[in-house]
């Protein structure tokens, strides 16, 4: 009896195991499948955007309404300096109103490229941000890389209040639509270039 009964603990902790397995497995199925559904809403709400300011809008109001409560910006290289983009509506924030984005710099700018990672806020200091560090310790911030054909083209900047901090999902979430933002991104640019 004894014998059975040790059996019979063996048996259910190979149960718990395999049912813990079976769990964990399916939560990463739903994440990846979240992922996808969002990646395919994006990819269906940016196509046909040819307009760069229309596009960036676009991307700002889906990048937003994925990460609840969050500022978005986007940092595109042009040449030896860059061009900040955000939106509160469909017209572009006047950069005085601004505080995180105050403190990057074209070199800065050029280090997160150049990483062409997802980049922390402490990556960026390590990069050479400079900023008031009371005020920056009180939110959650990460860059993803825009690139085309191992070119940066720049990056997305998000943040929030660092009591609901920024998660790996949500970033993965953004990291997945970043391809295709980047090729939307330079084809604006190459019929913005052509239109000149």
């Amino acid at each position: 009896m004894k014998k059975l009964n040790k059996e019979r603990k063996k048996q259910a902790k190979k149960i718990d195991i395999l049912c813990n397995d079976l769990i964990a497995a399916q939560r990463d199925f739903i994440r990846r499948l979240d992922t996808i559904s969002f990646t395919a809403n994006f990819y269906k709400s940016i196509v046909g955007a040819t307009d760069l300011g229309t596009l960036l809008y676009t991307a700002g109001k889906l990048v937003k309404d994925e990460i609840h409560d969050a500022n978005v910006a986007f940092f595109l290289r042009r040449g030896d300096s860059f061009e900040l983009h955000m939106f509160e509506s469909r017209q572009p924030i006047a950069l005085e109103k601004q505080d995180l984005e105050n403190c990057f710099t074209a070199e800065l700018v050029g280090n997160i490229c150049k990483s062409n990672k997802v980049c922390t806020l402490d990556d960026m200091f390590a990069m050479g941000l400079q900023g008031n560090l009371v005020r920056l310790n009180k939110i959650s911030v990460a860059t993803i890389p825009l690139g085309q054909l191992g070119s940066s083209l720049g990056f997305v900047l998000i943040y929030r209040s660092s009591q609901n901090k920024l998660t790996a999902d949500e970033l993965n979430n953004i990291a997945a639509i970043a391809p295709g933002l980047s090729k939307a991104i330079q084809s604006c640019q190459v019929l913005l270039h052509c239109a000149d």
